[in-house]
């Protein structure tokens, strides 16, 4: 533990540096943390903090910048910071907005985060076997090609095109989507089952086709991750290697899903550095938290930046988020 004195200053110091990423010096903390003692005092606080890990001093001349320990330290004696008013504002006139899809919105609410924080927003999709089915209809679109539109209960409005015989009527893809309807409105799409045959070779066909394209999307799209703002990690780091390395990590969605999972697996709400336990995340940091629907977490949504990240903005935008999301997806399940 620290004491108040120090504690002021090694806040004084991550505060600056988060804003400036120049090493910080005694006068600064001076001026910045108000203190009534020498800059000797200060000095000699700031070279404990040095020896107990929370600082570094790259350079024999320079001022001191946080280490790993000092970021966490900081961040755990965090009060629990709030949005910007009118940051707060544009999260609520996102969600007052209209989406028609679910996997719309989770992309959009990925470059809002991003747009709030200025680092890469991520929202993890609610696992689809969480959701059940709500309707299924199967339309033609003329020729050989159809569409069958699937409406989940976590919002999720799932479309796939399909082929069918050029002599499938209207008719037939209404029977079609009575026959679907009978076998998977109530049951999570990962449980679909082919149902009777009713006896017509072009809606069987039809139905055959459908549930042919949801168990290909299933398998292939079980929980998926949104990214916003990627490119701003360009901006955060000088080595081109780190860059390359964390934007190849974002693209691998059960790689991302993992992470957060553990992440918040173990009560955290910020990984800092080498607390994520991935190599390429090594100088970033995670903020992340769960979105709730009618009490139960379906998802999850993060920010990821450098470890010289805004924490106090970072945690204030990931908490309002969250919430509104979660809100937003509970409205829509009791529509």
């Amino acid at each position: 533990m620290l004491d108040e004195r120090k504690s002021a200053i090694l806040s004084a110091i991550v505060e600056e540096y988060i804003q400036t990423a120049l090493p910080v010096g005694s006068g600064h903390v001076a001026t910045a943390a108000q203190m009534a003692v020498s800059s000797a005092t200060i000095r000699h606080d700031m070279a404990f903090l040095e020896r107990e890990g929370f600082l570094h001093q790259p350079h024999t001349s320079a001022g001191r910048v946080p280490t790993e320990k000092g970021y966490r330290f900081f961040v755990d004696h965090l009060s629990e910071p709030d949005l910007h008013p009118a940051q707060a504002q544009t999260v609520g006139s996102f969600f007052d907005r209209a989406h028609t899809q679910l996997e719309q919105m989770l992309h959009e609410t990925s470059r809002l985060l991003s747009t709030l924080t200025s680092y890469a927003g991520v929202v993890v999709g609610p696992p689809r076997e969480t959701a059940t089915v709500r309707s299924v209809q199967v339309v033609g679109l003329g020729g050989r090609q159809a569409i069958v539109v699937v409406v989940l209960s976590n919002g999720t409005v799932a479309q796939h095109h399909l082929e069918v015989d050029p002599a499938t009527t209207d008719v037939d893809m209404g029977a079609a989507s009575a026959v679907l309807s009978r076998a998977l409105i109530a049951h999570p799409l990962h449980l679909a089952y082919a149902p009777s045959a009713s006896g017509d070779l072009r809606v069987d066909s039809v139905v055959e086709r459908v549930l042919a394209a949801i168990r290909h999307r299933e398998a292939d799209d079980a929980q998926r991750v949104y990214v916003g703002g990627a490119a701003n990690v360009a901006g955060a780091f000088a080595a081109t290697e780190t860059v390359r390395s964390v934007l190849s990590l974002l693209e691998e969605q059960y790689v991302v899903v993992g992470l957060i999972r553990e992440v918040l697996g173990r009560g955290l709400q910020v990984a800092i550095g080498t607390e994520t336990g991935v190599a390429p995340l090594a100088e970033c940091s995670l903020v992340v938290a769960p979105y709730t629907v009618d009490g139960e977490a379906i998802g999850s949504i993060g920010v990821l930046g450098p470890t010289r990240m805004n924490y106090p903005q970072a945690l204030a935008a990931v908490a309002v988020v969250s919430r509104s999301l979660g809100h937003r997806l509970s409205e829509g399940s009791d529509s």
